[in-house]
Formats: C-alpha cells, structure tokens, sequence
C-alpha cells in the first residue's frame, strides 16, 4: 500500500510542555483574544487552532493543583504546580466540557477544570 505524501506545514504532530512558553512568529501571525471564551489565546487557522488555558483541579490524592496547558483537538500538554513542587509537565486529554484528565511523567493523575 502506498502511503500518501506527507504535507509540510508549521503545525506540530503533538503539543509539549514548552510549547506553552514561547509563541513562534508563524504563531504569532494568527495569535487571537477573545474575551467572551475561556481559553487565554488563540493561535492558528480553522481546522488546527491551539488554544492556551489557565487550569486548576486535584490529583488522585485530592491535593489541589493549578497550571496553564495548550491544546490542540481533543489532547495537549502543559505545567501544573503545586504549593511544594515547582512545576510538573502533563499530557491532557478533554473528558467533558472544560473537563480534562491529565498524565504526568510518574503516571500521576489529575482532574482539571478550565479556570
């Protein structure tokens, strides 16, 4: 089976911790506010926005935590804190409306809501 040509394009196969910490200039070109959503910004073209947001939630062991993610579809990746750690990097995935699970490194769950 012939496999179809791969497109170039800006966009990445999958969002990391750091993409949340610097937007690129091609980013930039499309970085959007909107104050009447939840996201913090916006960057992209229809059919492959990014979207940043400000979250906070639990882990599994009801400790509360908060963080800031960039998600593009259904799953991303960001940085959550807590009051005694600096930073830990997760991978997310939507479960509900402004809902998210996330993974970190350790397998650590925890249950974010968009803030």
């Amino acid at each position: 089976m012939v496999q179809p040509p791969k497109i170039n394009t800006f966009y990445k196969q999958g969002i990391t911790a750091n993409d949340r910490k610097i937007i690129t200039p091609e980013e930039a070109k499309t970085y959007h506010v909107d104050t009447d959503y939840q996201y913090e910004y916006r960057t992209g073209k229809s059919g492959h926005y990014e979207y940043n947001y400000d979250v906070k939630g639990i882990n599994a062991k009801g400790a509360s935590v908060f963080g800031n993610i960039n998600v593009e579809g259904k799953s991303g990746a960001g940085i959550l804190r807590f009051d005694t750690i600096p930073y830990i990097e997760i991978k997310t995935e939507w479960i509900g409306q402004g809902k998210l699970k996330a993974i970190d490194n350790k397998a650590n769950e925890y249950f974010l809501i968009v803030d």
